[in-house]
């Protein structure tokens, strides 16, 4: 998949600035699919050239003129086009693994160390969910939110995005018992450890 289906998903969000598209990205879209703000940027100009979207300046005092993006129904168009077509199957390509495979003939200790270091960025990135989450059902449970909801996609992907997470921890925490027994490395996180 290409940045561009990214980019026209986030953008039925409503009109949006490069600035603020960048934002948004890192708030919802984040947990599947990731973009720095220079390739967002090139992004918008070429979607705008094929008319997938449209532009126009807004004039601001003290401050840069800034230009804000919104979905064309062409862009609506491709976006249906896209769903329409069969998905590819996913692949994993994650040096993690590659160590975890390795690890018989690697440093133990160096990998049960990588895993801990992810286990810390999957937690992080779940209680980022966990607050986007809240904010989403602003107080409603989830069956509420979810027949009242105009838009339920961003939800959708967000339930994907910590079920992911939690199954990283999980996978971590299995992974890391297993090297930590064949090691003799202690379990530091273990309170009962002096």
């Amino acid at each position: 998949m290409s940045l561009k289906y990214a980019v026209l998903a986030a953008l039925l969000e409503g009109e949006a600035s490069g600035y603020e598209l960048a934002k948004r990205f890192d708030a919802s879209v984040a947990n599947f699919w990731t973009a720095t703000p220079q390739q967002l940027y090139r992004e918008l100009d070429r979607l705008e050239g094929e008319g997938l979207l449209t532009a126009r300046v807004v004039e601001q005092q003290r401050r840069p003129n800034k230009r804000m993006f919104r979905i064309t129904e062409s862009g609506r168009l491709a976006l249906r086009d896209f769903t329409a077509a069969p998905t590819r199957p996913p692949s994993v390509r994650e040096d993690l693994l590659v160590k975890v495979q390795a690890v018989d003939a690697g440093d133990t200790e160096s990998v049960i160390a990588a895993i801990e270091e992810r286990m810390e960025w999957s937690r992080a990135k779940l209680a980022r969910y966990d607050r986007l989450r809240a904010r989403m059902l602003a107080g409603r449970d989830e069956d509420e939110y979810l027949r009242t909801v105009e838009r339920v996609g961003p939800y959708l992907t967000l339930m994907r995005g910590r079920g992911h997470e939690q199954e990283n921890l999980r996978w971590s925490e299995v992974v890391l018992a297993i090297l930590r027994e064949r090691s003799g490395v202690a379990d530091c996180s273990d309170p009962r450890l002096p």
